[in-house]
């Protein structure tokens, strides 16, 4: 009876030990496990911070890069309104500034010019380039008004005239500032081949003034 409780007992010892072994094989392998995972978990989070500064490094890259153009668009608007506002007062000036004699009114070219388009250059264009533009412009308005009818050509009369009215003023304001007829597609001054045109405008222009 007492070998048979031995037995017993060295077997339940047994079998214990196989249990605890098998436990502590059991929380060693899960220990291992929770391990690779920290490690693995821990390089994806390296990789991520990794990336995540790059991405931060293109980005604040790419904004001072932005950052310096704005800079630099913003000092090229300021010298082009500077450049306009200067622009705007030297034409302010020009225009409201009092008509001495022999002077032409920038008005008067301005309006003729509109109305009756490269025929109104004449008041103050030079006349080696204003005289074949009014000969031109009498020529092709005949012909056109012979094959076109009125209303098909208005809206390209709407384009063309308030054209030759700047264009007016411009000969207008380069006569009163060179004292002399100015030419807007050439040399400036009336530096026509015959003198005699010369003296022909400038005649008018005293006449006209």
């Amino acid at each position: 009876m007492a070998a048979d409780d031995e037995e017993l007992r060295a077997r339940l010892a047994a079998l214990e030990a196989e249990v605890k072994a098998d436990g502590d094989a059991q929380r060693l392998r899960r220990s291992e496990a929770e391990v690779k995972v920290r490690a693995q978990r821990a390089r994806q989070q390296a990789e991520k911070d990794e990336l995540r500064e790059r991405q931060a490094a293109i980005v604040k890259a790419k904004s001072g890069g932005a950052a310096r153009g704005r800079e630099r668009d913003r000092g090229g608007d300021l010298e082009t309104a500077l450049d306009l506002a200067r622009k705007a007062s030297d034409a302010k000036h020009e225009l409201t500034k009092p008509r001495e004699a022999g002077e032409k009114s920038w008005l008067i070219s301005g309006a003729l010019s509109f109305f009756f388009g490269p025929l109104g250059w004449l008041y103050a264009g030079a006349w080696r380039e204003t005289i074949p533009a009014a000969g031109l412009y009498l020529i092709v308005a005949s012909i056109v008004a012979k094959i076109v009818p009125m209303f098909l050509l208005m809206p390209v009369l709407m384009v063309v005239l308030p054209i030759s009215g700047v264009a007016g003023v411009v000969y207008a304001i380069g006569h009163n500032r060179h004292n002399q007829r100015i030419r807007l597609f050439g040399d400036e001054g009336d530096k026509s081949d015959d003198p005699r045109i010369g003296k022909l405008g400038a005649g008018r222009g005293a006449d006209e003034d």
